[in-house]
């Protein structure tokens, strides 16, 4: 008997319930999600994007995708990604089935972070299948976000009956799929820009003091540090705390209030809010001792009243 070699079992052509992929707004998220669709098989066939930016970053990470308005990109695709900001949304979606663009048995996936399917509501009664597919990621809206979206958890909502569909396609994309219930999305959504967007903020201010203070390069001398202290939190939360915050060396931070006064004043109101919530979290957790707790928490009362 002839012995054929087994298919690769990945092999998108192999692959049933391929989709026409549509992407309505061709910011950084839009189009590397519907390129990692199309890495399982998936087919984009239009994106909509309005500004140049937009429109360059389509034709690099989707080559021959034409570019259309939202309602033709909807007559073509099977698949819908709206990528939009959170706030232009809700009108996005109103304006699609006020245009009748939005057709029954219609997948209607949105990106969005803080909602959940209720804002799907509309496109819901005119017959789509709504879902939320939220990448907990940033994205640069280079190719690079296709390859980092590997391991990346998705917070999903989606009505019970398409639960299956979302997580299938959260894992086609590489992602991992975290349920998130709808009540809860603008919290899970806090939580995220808590952690990351304010991250960035930290990070950038934290450069520019170093500048200010000699360092010649500031990314090489954070970037152990912080990838330690990344590394430890994620490990053990607040048992990771180190720093003359949690110690109490109310002395130290009194030299960093007037330094940071006299270089960088926009920066004072950040260190003395952070610096007293993890002066309450060290407190609770036991690591910042009473004794100390109490000329560090005056130090940063002082600092808020100057």
């Amino acid at each position: 008997m002839n012995a054929t070699a087994p298919q690769d079992p990945l092999d998108p052509r192999d692959r049933p319930a391929r989709l026409t992929v549509g992407v309505v707004g061709a910011g950084r998220v839009g189009p590397a999600l519907a390129a990692s669709l199309q890495l399982a098989g998936h087919r984009p066939v239009a994106a909509s994007g309005v500004s140049d930016e937009s429109v360059r970053r389509a034709a690099a990470m989707l080559p021959d995708v034409p570019l259309m308005p939202p309602a033709d990109v909807l007559a073509r695709a099977e698949l819908v990604l709206l990528t939009v900001p959170d706030d232009a949304l809700p009108g996005l979606v109103e304006g699609l089935v006020e245009t009748r663009a939005v057709r029954p048995g219609q997948l209607l996936v949105h990106t969005s972070g803080r909602y959940g399917i209720k804002v799907l509501e509309p496109a819901l009664r005119a017959g789509a299948l709504p879902l939320a597919l939220h990448p907990a990621m940033t994205f640069t809206g280079t190719a690079v976000d296709v390859q980092r979206l590997a391991g990346c958890s998705f917070g999903v909502t989606a009505p019970e009956e398409l639960r299956l569909a979302a997580e299938a396609l959260v894992i086609e994309m590489g992602g991992e799929p975290e349920w998130i219930e709808e009540q809860n999305r603008p919290l899970y959504h806090a939580a995220l820009a808590l952690g990351a967007n304010h991250l960035v903020t930290l990070v950038a201010q934290s450069m520019e003091l170093l500048r200010t203070a000699g360092v010649s390069a500031p990314d090489r001398m954070l970037g152990p540090l912080l990838g330690a202290a990344l590394d430890n939190a994620l490990r053990s939360g607040d048992a990771a705390l180190t720093g003359p915050v949690a110690r109490g060396d109310a002395g130290t931070v009194a030299a960093h209030v007037a330094e940071l006064r006299k270089h960088a004043p926009a920066a004072v109101a950040g260190y003395l809010a952070m610096a007293r919530t993890t002066a309450d979290r060290a407190l609770a957790h036991g690591m910042l001792k009473p004794e100390f707790a109490e000329d560090l928490l005056g130090v940063l009362a002082e600092g808020d009243l100057r």
